[in-house]
This record gives structure tokens, sequence and C-alpha cells, in this order.
């Protein structure tokens, strides 16, 4: 890597935390150049502008909470396994994989539909694949005769996967991680009501 892959590797890892707790709308480059020490002509120097910078940032941060989740799932071999250690990889809101909490769903709140950025559609494509990729999880576990296939994979992971980013939200406003324990110990039941 070279100088200038590691500065602007840097200045990414730096920004990432303000992003995900303030927003791309929220940070300035203000914000970025305290957190680095570094000069407004040192950013612009690696970013064309701030708009490029918030789209390598929001990359930074999906990539990162997409490779945690799938380490820690990829340790289990059973299709339950897999589920279980998403469920377990939120079970701290308040001391969340990424400072700030789940970026996907950070930045979903803020691109709603009234918004035309060009980081919407990377952020719903995200989510949709995540939720479909639940989805094949719980498939392949139907196929393998881990669960009956009275289970509806696509209503399962669509409501695991909404419940625990509402509860995270949720969570960190009422700086309480208990809700979420609950909350996981009962989609964790219903799952395991499908077991054969």
């Amino acid at each position: 890597m070279t100088k200038a892959e590691r500065t602007k590797k840097f200045i990414i890892e730096q920004a990432a935390p303000i992003y995900n707790e303030k927003g791309v709308a929220g940070t300035n480059v203000d914000d970025v150049l305290e957190a680095t020490k570094l000069t407004k002509g040192a950013i612009y120097s690696h970013f064309k502008n701030k708009d490029d910078l918030s789209m390598q940032v929001t990359d930074y941060l999906l990539e990162k909470i997409c490779s945690g989740i799938a380490q820690v799932m990829k340790k289990e071999a059973s299709a339950k396994g897999k589920i279980f250690a998403y469920l377990d990889f939120n079970k701290k809101p308040l001391n969340p994989y990424i400072k700030g909490g789940c970026p996907m769903f950070n930045m979903a709140v803020e691109f709603d539909s009234d918004n035309n950025s060009s980081i919407r559609p990377k952020i719903g494509e995200n989510l949709y694949v995540s939720q479909k990729n639940f989805a094949s999880i719980l498939r392949e576990g139907i196929k393998n005769g881990e669960f009956s296939s009275a289970l509806d994979p696509d209503a399962y992971s669509f409501k695991m996967f909404a419940a625990i980013e509402g509860a995270i939200i949720m969570c960190r406003a009422m700086n309480n991680e208990r809700p979420m324990q609950g909350l996981i110990k009962s989609l964790k039941s219903e799952l395991e009501a499908y077991e054969l």
C-alpha cells in the first residue's frame, strides 16, 4: 500500500464513526479535518468533493458491517446456528460492532423516499440483499431437513431483520439493552418451533 493509499484509508476510517453517528447530511468536512488533523487540501487530494468522500465512507461502513456479520455466521454449519449467530451479533446495542450502531439502518433512516441521494439506492440494495441472504439460509435449512416447510423464509427473515434493526435504535434511545435480549430470545424460540 502506497503512502497515498494509507492516507486515504486513514481518512475513511477516521470519518466513518462521524458519518455513522451524525449522518451524511450532519457531517461536514470540518468534522473530518478535526478527526484526522489533516488540512482541507490533504482531504481533497484524495477525494473529489464531500459527495465522493461520503460515498466512499458509506462503502467502507457497509463493507465493515456486512463483513462482521459474515464472519460470525460462517463459523456455524447449520442454518439455525447461522441465524442465531446473527441475532447474537446484535445483542449489545449499546456497545455495537460499529460505533453509532448499524450503518445500514442509520443511513436508511436518513435517506428516506424523499431524498434522491446517490447513496440511497446503495443502502436499499444492501438491506434487500441482507434480508434475502437470511431467507436463503432458512431455505437451505428446510431443504436439509432442519426446519419444517411450514416456515416461511421470506416472512421470518423480514420480520427478524426489521425487528433487530428497529430494536437497535429503540434500545439506544432508551439506553437499555434488556429489550433486545427479550426480542432475541423470542425470535430464537419462534425459529425453534419450526425445527424437525
